[in-house]
C-alpha cells in the first residue's frame, strides 16, 4: 500500500466512463497520468485502485467505482466510506462524479443530461460516516457552482438535452426498481433513479468538500414511455463515454479551489459531545 498523494480535486467514476481509460481516452493535451492502480489502507479495509493525474496545475484523483466491489464483496455504501476516507487524508475539496440513470420523469429522453441538485434516499445503506464530530445540513446537496460548470461542458459535448436541476432517487442494485416502486418515486417528485449518490453525497460533505455530478440518461424506468431496451442500453454504454469524460475534464478545467459557494459551511460541529453535558443547567 502507498502513502496518500495530496491532491484537492476528485472524480468518482461511474457507469458512464467505465468503459475508457480516463482520463487518457479522453487524448486531452494538458492531462499527465503521475500514479495508476495504487492503492491504500484505511481504518475500514483496503480501498479501490486509484488514478492520480495532472490537468495543467490541478493535481486530480480518480477511481471507478464499479468492478472492484464485487471481487471482494463489498457493498456500496462500504466502498464509499473507503473511499471517501482516502480522499479526506488527501485534502480533496472539489469532487465531480458521474452516472448512468433511468428517466423516471417520462419528459426526459435518452442521452438527455440530468445535474442534480437534489436528491430521495431510498437505500438501507444508512449511517454510512467516517466517525467525524459532525452534523451535516444537506439543504444545498450539490455544489451550484460545480452544477453550473458541469451544464455548460455538457451543453458543449452534443449529447442530448441539459437539465441543470433534477431529483435524483437513490435505490440499492443490482436489480432495477419495479413499476410500482417507479411510480412511488414519481409521486415523491424524483426525476432520475440511480445507486451512487447516495452515500457520496454525504461523506463528500463530511470531509468539507464541494460534490457535484452529471448523469445521463442511458434508460426508461420500468413502466415510463415504453420498455427499455439492453441493446440502446449497450449502445449508450460505449458511445457517448469519451462525451462525459470531456465534460468532467472541461468542469474541472473551470474550476477554482475557493469560491464563495456555501458547501464547506453546511458542515456544523456537532453538539453532542461530553463537554456539552451539564452546560444547560
Amino acid at each position: 500500500m502507498s502513502e496518500i498523494d495530496l491532491a484537492e480535486f476528485a472524480v468518482i467514476g461511474g457507469s458512464s466512463t467505465f468503459s475508457l481509460h480516463f482520463p487518457e481516452d479522453v487524448e486531452a493535451e494538458d492531462v499527465q497520468v503521475l500514479k495508476s492502480g495504487v492503492r491504500f489502507d484505511t481504518p475500514y479495509g483496503p480501498g479501490p485502485e486509484m488514478k492520480l493525474f495532472t490537468l495543467g496545475d490541478k493535481r486530480v484523483w480518480t477511481v471507478k467505482m464499479h468492478g472492484w466491489r464485487p471481487e471482494e464483496g463489498l457493498p456500496r455504501g462500504q466502498a464509499s466510506q473507503r473511499l471517501f476516507w482516502i480522499l479526506g487524508q488527501a485534502g480533496v475539496r472539489k469532487v465531480y462524479a458521474e452516472g448512468g440513470v433511468g428517466a423516471c420523469n417520462h419528459l426526459l429522453d435518452l442521452r438527455d443530461v440530468v445535474i442534480p441538485d437534489d436528491y430521495i434516499d431510498q437505500s438501507m445503506r444508512k449511517d454510512v460516516g467516517l466517525g467525524g464530530p459532525y452534523l451535516l445540513v444537506m439543504r444545498q446537496p450539490t455544489c451550484p457552482h460545480g452544477r453550473r460548470r458541469l451544464a455548460r461542458a455538457a451543453r458543449d459535448a452534443g449529447l442530448g438535452r441539459v437539465f441543470e436541476r433534477g431529483v435524483y432517487a437513490n435505490t440499492d442494485g443490482r436489480h432495477f426498481e419495479s413499476v410500482a416502486e417507479v411510480r412511488a418515486l414519481q409521486m415523491m417528485g424524483a426525476d432520475v433513479i440511480g445507486q451512487s449518490m447516495c452515500p457520496e453525497v454525504y461523506l463528500a460533505r463530511e470531509i468539507g468538500a464541494c460534490y457535484a455530478r452529471v448523469d445521463l440518461v442511458v434508460n426508461y424506468a420500468e413502466g415510463v414511455v415504453r420498455d427499455w431496451r439492453h441493446e440502446e442500453l449497450r449502445d449508450l454504454f460505449f458511445q457517448e463515454a469519451r462525451a462525459v469524460g470531456r465534460i468532467l475534464l472541461d468542469a474541472l478545467r473551470e474550476t477554482p479551489l475557493d469560491e464563495d459557494c456555501g458547501c464547506r459551511d453546511l458542515r456544523k460541529d456537532t453538539l453532542l459531545t461530553k463537554e456539552n453535558i451539564g452546560k444547560g443547567r
